[in-house]
């Protein structure tokens, strides 16, 4: 060709595995291309020679039309000399400098769905059926680059069958590293505790089983789930009764979005979020006189929903059930468990039966759970479907590893402009939960190929990730504010540099005044940042002992508002304390006794659900701020409570202990439950937007970010939102990564790789 013309394409991203080259091979076939497409271990690497005209419509088609896994990041092209080649190849794997991006597992692609139950298919039935458009990725994966001897799958040699799929790069499953069929691939077994295989087809008794009250652990993408019969109420007592969960919400699993509507609301983006590839929990408004047990969500206005994300799923669901409910398979505080031995170990007590394979999982990874705000995605735990997806950094950063907090546990991975957050892992309280932190930190960073040059860490000295930071040999250590690093997460995802206001609302953090930080005005960036107001501190009584008893914050801040007058006070939950008891609070509270001073917000939604009789004692983190927030749904009023902005030596103290008699007061008027828990939400948003006025008058600056698990809060969010935008601010919220600890890693990451480009 006289006028030919050849360029070398790099392409960045999640383009390997996802069945990119022989995309890129039927797309060269389209446009008359020559040439060849190779993976290499940062990416895809094409080669394409042709006229000037088609090479350009192939270029651009590569981002218009790519597989529906794959996410391009990068795409960069240069010229190079024609070399006369006439076909278009796809050739072996090649080395070249850079991170390969892994793509997440995937649900199962309509082709491969429809042949799940088409009974003249070869596949028929079979639940490992995938294509390279779907199935399991990150969780199967041993080692890069992603070809099928580094994979589970290594252990299932390809019958002939699938080897011609295998090798026909026109076929959809070229090079599909899970492919397998019933000839060559796992196997189900539905087993007892003790291993035992069952008789009879193992999704059909399965079923039967689950129809008839049993609980059943089931084996899925990135570790086991319990399901059980969400309309039984027996069962799912039962399961609570095993599980040691008492109240807290099951997620539950639906067969298509038509059953979804039979018990929740849902809109458009919730319905574009349940379908998608990445199949999340979402959360979802409870429809009124809905057919579910209400021990699934006792107590709460939300049912957390997944439609099936595995081809077992949709065959156990298939014209059987509704909905099963499909919890994690663990018991609390431990992982969810993905080996086979250890799930019959640890769920033997719980489960009467194990539907199980032969597919080992790699990296266990729980679900990634989702509520929409402002037409907007928010995570509350980014997991399955979505790690290890990159974050695009603002700047440039030297390789930095970060372990995160205590609760919520996730490690980042920065290198360059990009950030890889690892899945959930749990909260770090015991050995187990360490070690899978540990694990997932030493797999992501050989799958992705980078060496730490340093690693960050919380300033916290007992948390197991702060002594795991410690231990890592050879690597200097970067201690970041549980705040700071909230903060700079927030503005990391949302691509600021420079300056901005933080308001991080949470539960607990270690504070630099020795205190326990919690609800926090910070003003400062990436580089560093000075604490320009907070919440009014109070006593936390009997420290730990008062997150599991918010009785405990109400007595604090009362005692704050009222001193030693507050058992005269007529609420009906302090008559339910004896005098001996009474003493000993009064005695901790005005003798600081076992009483770190706290300025936490996550412990003042606890004081206010306690004081107005929600909840006294809880059973799960965040149980009482949940249960306000659903009271408060229940009204619309506007009223607000009176409070004070008190400044001194340039720091702003919000004093809510006018409304805290005002509650108080309206509490023993056994006033509505529904319109105090709103007044309260619009009285803390209206704090917020007059904090943060101040601070714009003394700084000038507009922007705000909003960060800590209390913004997991819809309610209180969308009012801070709303009147921070009335005064004119540019508010910024989490999209990529959850509000909580599961987005400090991020944080940490950014300042730490700041501090070391500035050399401090």
């Amino acid at each position: 060709m006289p006028d030919a013309r050849r360029i070398r394409i790099t392409v960045e991203g999640i383009v390997q595995g996802v069945g990119f080259r022989p995309f890129v091979f039927r797309l060269a076939e389209r446009h008359g291309i020559a040439g060849w497409v190779r993976n290499t271990t940062a990416g895809v690497v094409i080669e394409a020679e042709g006229e000037g005209g088609r090479l350009g419509s192939f270029r651009a088609a590569l981002a218009a039309e790519a597989p529906p896994l794959a996410v391009i990041a990068g795409l960069a092209a240069e010229e190079i000399p024609p070399a006369g080649e006439t076909t278009f190849a796809i050739v072996g794997s090649g080395e070249s400098k850079g991170t390969v991006r892994v793509a997440p597992d995937g649900d199962v692609c309509p082709d491969c769905l429809r042949e799940l139950f088409d009974p003249a298919d070869r596949r028929y039935r079979y639940p490992f059926i995938t294509c390279t458009n779907c199935g399991p990725r990150y969780s199967i994966i041993t080692a890069v680059p992603y070809d099928r001897p580094n994979t589970t799958m290594a252990a299932f040699p390809l019958c002939d069958a699938c080897r011609a799929e295998y090798e026909d790069p026109r076929d959809r499953r070229f090079h599909a590293q899970p492919l397998a069929c019933p000839a060559c691939g796992p196997r189900l077994r539905l087993v007892d505790a003790a291993g035992r295989e069952l008789p009879g087809d193992p999704v059909e008794e399965a079923a039967a089983l689950l129809a008839g009250g049993k609980i059943v652990a089931l084996k899925g993408t990135g570790g086991y789930h319990l399901a059980v019969d969400p309309m039984n109420d027996e069962a799912v007592r039962e399961l609570r009764r095993r599980k040691v969960r008492d109240e807290k919400p099951f997620a539950l699993m639906a067969p298509d979005l038509e059953a979804v509507r039979r018990f929740a609301r849902i809109d458009p983006l919730e319905e574009r979020l349940l379908a998608s590839s990445e199949r999340p929990i979402v959360l979802l408004r409870k429809r009124p006189g809905n057919p579910l047990s209400p021990l699934v969500a006792p107590a709460n206005g939300y049912f957390g929903t997944m439609l099936p994300s595995t081809p077992l799923h949709h065959l156990l669901l298939r014209e059987r059930f509704t909905a099963l409910v499909m919890t994690s398979g663990n018991l609390s505080d431990e992982p969810v468990a993905h080996r086979d031995d250890e799930a019959r170990e640890r769920l033997g007590a719980i489960a009467d039966l194990f539907l199980v394979h032969d597919r080992e999982i790699r990296t266990r990874s729980d679900d990634s759970v989702i509520r929409v705000f402002r037409g907007n995605p928010l995570f509350l735990r980014r997991s399955r479907g979505y790690a290890p997806r990159e974050v695009r950094l603002p700047a440039p950063l030297p390789n930095v590893l970060a372990v995160g907090a205590e609760l919520k546990g996730a490690i980042c991975l920065a290198t360059d402009d990009r950030a890889f957050m690892s899945q959930h892992i749990g909260d770090l309280k015991n050995a187990a939960t360490l070690a899978s932190l540990e694990d997932a930190a030493d797999h992501l960073r050989r799958l992705l190929g980078i060496e730490p040059a340093l690693v960050a860490h919380d300033l916290h000295p007992d948390y197991l990730s702060t002594a795991y930071a410690e231990g890592i040999p050879g690597l200097p250590r970067v201690g970041v504010q549980h705040h700071h690093a909230h903060m700079a997460s927030c503005m990391a995802e949302n691509g600021l540099e420079g300056e901005a206001i933080g308001v991080v609302f949470d539960g607990t953090g270690h504070g630099e005044d020795g205190t326990v930080w919690g609800g926090e005005f910070l003003v400062g960036g990436y580089g560093g940042f000075r604490r320009a107001g907070h919440l009014r501190q109070v006593p936390l009584p009997g420290g730990d002992a008062a997150v599991r008893e918010p009785f405990r914050m109400a007595l604090a801040h009362l005692h704050d508002a009222f001193g030693a007058g507050l058992f005269d006070l007529a609420l009906p939950w302090l008559a339910k304390i004896d005098a001996a008891e009474r003493k000993l609070y009064l005695r901790m509270l005005e003798r600081r006794l076992n009483s770190p001073l706290t300025s936490s917000c996550g412990r003042l939604f606890d004081a206010v659900a306690a004081l107005i009789g929600v909840r006294e004692r809880v059973s799960y983190e965040g149980q009482a701020a949940l249960e306000l927030e659903a009271l408060a749904e229940e009204s619309g009023t506007r009223e607000l409570y009176p409070f004070a902005v008190v400044r001194r030596n340039g720091c702003a103290t919000v004093d809510f202990r006018m409304m805290i008699r005002a509650l108080a007061e309206d509490a023993a008027a056994a006033r509505a439950g529904s319109v105090m828990a709103r007044a309260f939400h619009g009285t803390l948003a209206a704090a917020v937007a007059e904090v943060c006025g101040q601070i714009r008058s003394s700084t000038g600056l507009g922007r705000v970010v909003l960060s800590g698990g209390v913004f997991q809060n819809r309610l209180l969010t969308e009012g801070v939102h709303r009147a921070l935008t009335d005064r004119g601010f540019t508010v910024c919220t989490h999209r990529l990564v959850p509000p909580n600890d599961g987005g400090v890693a991020l944080g940490q990451a950014i300042i730490a790789g700041y501090a070391a480009r500035k050399g401090e």
